[in-house]
């Protein structure tokens, strides 16, 4: 049964040749073309730039051979953008002027590669900083324009709602672009129309809530939790220092960053525009430019007594706070510059554009300067371009040469769960073996768009911590849902220590387990006539019953009941430690033998003749039933699909690789009108209307809340990297859909 339907569901994904997780593959350089009908193209695109910023109606644009008319194109920038240029940055939005979208995306942002000739550090800076904070990711395009090769660019994901949801689930709350100079996040007072210059609002609505950020950013700093994620904050600043990226907050522009309002109600920010990092961008302050040698010793915590930069003195002035920057900034130096592994990714980078930048006509320097700028310092124009390798190993000497990085922190070991899988609404102690500590904390949540409780570890032998001041602390943590995400902290008068050490951003997991509920336990297949069929682990023949979870989490079912008979629904109780997990099957042997440690086996046997078939939880309550008549010998009787269809006689002669025909129509019971591709799904999946008509998806877990919604045109691309492995069900005006989300 199972093998069967994961068939059908895999071989939806052929329906699709590219999709959008391809146009941001790092190993693939996407080919973009674009037609203008003017042969001034682009004295039109610079006229535009310089004039209302407005696009320009192409006559169609090509990503990757397919073709979309009418798209809008401009140039962008500000250092990068130059009139005499003759390889300018460039915004398509191929929705500007006609609803159409490449499998979902819209905007298109591509870098020109400006004083950079190694043509590595932002999609490195990019790359790397996926595994500390939501940021865009990037790759490499070539761009041809009118028949004429542009160049290699960077091809940097747009950050829109698409982003927002993929990131967030959400793309409804205040969104602002800090896009001009002077984005520092002052507080200006209570009337709006002072925080118009410069920044930017995305969203409909939100300059009071901009406004109640600076103001408890200046006025309230111990409540500062409420109105912006922290962690995020000291990932984001820490990552700008580290590799001194100064075209950002960090800088003289103090700009380049989104800030986006998220379902907790704190801002997060976003990082964007790292096309001047690592000492391309040498303004520190109103000052002059820095010297490379002055940007290799650029303090750890710069900035910390300036007032002009209120997120970086305001911030770094709460003590706990330093010390989390300190240590995220430690852990970016150790498991980047230090371990090497950035040299390795920045060589391979190259590998893969180096026969595009050969043939490059307008690049900013020369091939041999794109061959050299990863170790040597290299004239560009008018640039000094620092040696990217040299540049950050001197980084790398200084920053463990301060007294910020020389500080010992606490040692984090053994962490613990009392119970790695506990049940929903129990309480459990998470313990850890921590020296040199004054002070730990664990923090917990429940999904990964909460926001985490910081409580307090103990080391008092009253906190499941062993006995007191034995280095081993302790606190109890609710287990108010199926999953419990948690990481600890620990830290003395001078530093701190994360474990694990990229925490938030990543976690320790206890998955618990929930009683069954109705809808999540199904009698999914039985045989009542077994003589050839399966045998048990005593090699007989028996009757078996197959029970399937189609929860997304593991579910108990310890002293619920299973019954051949509706008026004695209590007959057999399964054993303590019967668990279920999710999207998985449980055998019930209905052979009248004892239970073991490994295999259930039942009180009664089934009549092939025909009879019930009830299970139910401890409180009575049906979980599924069945009443069946006379049986075929050695056929069994099954659900198809799994827990959601209806019983028919199945064609195999085992419950190990039952084949199916029924339910094959249901992926087809709308013709093409309503699709989904590829299913099972990983990091995304698409949604394909043929009607091309407006409607709105909705997505909802097994426990039926809305994880996602969102209106689409025809075609969506949903982003599911963040979402745990399970079934969901998705509903449109067209259709309710199944997908299973594989990890």
């Amino acid at each position: 049964m199972r093998n069967f339907w994961l068939t059908i569901l895999i071989a939806t994904s052929v329906l699709t040749s590219v999709n959008a997780q391809n146009f941001y593959d790092i190993n693939t350089i996407q080919r973009i073309e674009i037609s203008f009908v003017q042969s001034n193209w682009d004295y039109i695109l610079d006229t535009a730039k310089q004039g209302s910023d407005s696009y320009t109606l192409s006559k169609w644009v090509k990503i990757n051979g397919v073709q979309f008319d009418s798209a809008g194109v401009k140039y962008k920038g500000n250092s990068s953008y130059n009139p005499s240029n003759l390889k300018n940055p460039l915004h398509i939005e191929l929705d500007h002027f006609k609803v159409q979208d490449y499998e979902g995306i819209k905007d298109i942002k591509l870098s020109n590669g400006y004083h950079e000739p190694s043509f590595v550090r932002e999609t490195m800076l990019y790359g790397i900083f996926q595994n500390y904070a939501e940021a865009p990711v990037a790759n490499y395009a070539q761009v041809i324009i009118n028949g004429q090769y542009m160049g290699v660019y960077t091809n940097v994901e747009a950050v829109t709602k698409t982003f927002l949801q993929s990131r967030f689930s959400a793309d409804n709350g205040v969104f602002v672009f800090a896009d001009n100079g002077g984005c520092n996040l002052r507080y200006k007072g209570n009337d709006s129309t002072s925080y118009y210059n410069p920044y930017t609002l995305k969203s409909n609505y939100g300059w009071t809530k901009l406004m109640q950020l600076c103001d408890t950013l200046a006025n309230n700093i111990n409540a500062i939790e409420n109105n912006l994620d922290v962690d995020r904050t000291l990932w984001w600043l820490a990552y700008t220092n580290a590799f001194v990226t100064l075209d950002s907050y960090l800088g003289n522009s103090t700009h380049n960053y989104y800030i986006y309002r998220d379902d907790n109600k704190r801002f997060n920010p976003i990082i964007w525009d790292l096309n001047g990092g690592i000492g391309i961008f040498s303004k520190i302050d109103f000052g002059p430019s820095l010297t490379i040698a002055q940007m290799q010793n650029l303090s750890p915590v710069v900035h910390a007594n300036d007032s002009m930069w209120p997120l970086v003195k305001n911030i770094l002035a709460v003590p706990m706070y330093k010390r989390m920057y300190i240590a995220h900034l430690k852990t970016l130096m150790n498991e980047n510059i230090a371990s090497g592994t950035y040299s390795v990714y920045a060589q391979f980078l190259q590998s893969i554009v180096d026969t595009a930048v050969l043939s490059d006509p307008y690049k900013f320097g020369t091939y041999a300067q794109f061959q050299a700028n990863l170790t040597s310092t290299v004239a560009v124009g008018t640039k000094t371009v620092p040696g990217i390798f040299t540049f950050m190993n001197a980084r790398l000497a200084y920053l463990n040469s301060t007294p910020e990085f020389t500080q010992v922190a606490p040692t984090i070991t053994n962490i613990l769960p009392s119970n790695s899988n506990p049940t929903v609404a129990a309480n459990i102690f998470i313990t850890a073996d921590i020296t040199n500590a004054s002070a730990a904390y664990v923090g917990y949540r429940y999904s990964k768009t909460a926001r985490f409780i910081r409580v307090q570890m103990y080391d008092d032998g009253l906190n499941g911590d062993g006995a007191a001041a034995d280095g081993k602390y302790g606190v109890s943590v609710p287990v108010s849902s199926l999953q419990v995400q948690y990481f600890v902290y620990a830290d003395n008068s001078n530093a701190g220590m994360f474990s694990p050490q990229r925490a938030e951003h990543d976690y320790y997991l206890i998955n618990a387990v929930g009683s069954p509920a109705s809808g999540q336990i199904f009698i999914n297949e039985f045989l009542a006539d077994n003589s050839t069929d399966a045998m048990n682990e005593s090699s007989q023949f028996q009757d078996w019953i197959e029970l399937y979870n189609a929860a997304s989490y593991p579910l108990d079912l310890s002293g619920s009941f299973l019954s051949d008979n509706f008026s004695m629904p209590n007959k057999f109780q399964f054993p303590a430690g019967t668990i279920i997990q999710p999207n998985d099957y449980l055998i019930i042997w209905a052979d009248e033998n004892p239970s073991t440690a490994t295999y259930v086996h039942s009180n009664f046997k089934l009549s092939a003749g025909g009879e019930q078939l009830i299970v139910s939880n401890v409180t009575g309550a049906i979980l599924d039933s069945i009443s069946f008549g006379p049986q075929i010998a050695n056929k069994s009787f099954a659900r198809c699909p799994d827990g959601i269809g209806t019983f028919s006689l199945a064609a195999s002669t085992t419950f190990k690789a039952t084949n199916c025909s029924v339910g094959v129509n249901e992926l087809a019971r709308d013709g093409n009108m309503f699709r989904i591709y590829p299913n099972p799904a990983s990091d995304y999946f698409i949604v394909k209307n043929s009607l091309m008509k407006s409607e709105t998806l909705e997505v909802f877990n097994m426990i039926g809340e809305i994880i996602y919604k969102s209106s689409y045109n025809g075609s969506l691309t949903v982003n599911t990297r963040n979402w745990e492995a399970g079934i969901y069900f998705m509903r449109s005006a067209s259709a309710t859909r199944k997908l299973v989300i594989t990890k």
